[in-house]
């Protein structure tokens, strides 16, 4: 399964404060994860990023970087998901859009 525990040979463990961690030995970066959609192939951009907002627990985030202003996005994320995430905008152009997005509880 993509994005699943059943990929990894190990299984998953909970991990303090009840939540749930991967068994594969990988770590949470300290401060908010990156996705920087210049690195994304265009075919498949948006769906990257609606399956990484989806994986977020209520009250975390994610920087998105990003080559425009990604209206059409945020457009598609309020009708997807309607006041799901907070959104700021971080760096606002010319060359570079970075947005904060946190999933409210």
């Amino acid at each position: 399964m993509l994005g699943g525990h059943e990929a990894h040979d190990e299984p998953a463990v909970a991990g303090a404060g009840g939540g749930h961690q991967c068994a594969c030995g990988g770590h949470d970066e300290e401060g908010l994860p990156e996705l920087d959609t210049r690195t994304i192939p265009h075919a498949i951009r948006h769906a990257t990023i609606f399956g990484a907002l989806e994986g977020l627990r209520p009250g975390s985030g994610l920087l998105l970087t990003a080559n425009h202003d990604p209206l059409p996005l945020l457009a598609q994320l309020e009708q997807r998901a309607p006041g799901a995430f907070a959104v700021d905008y971080v760096e606002r152009g010319p060359e570079l859009w970075r947005l904060q997005f946190t999933r409210q509880g």
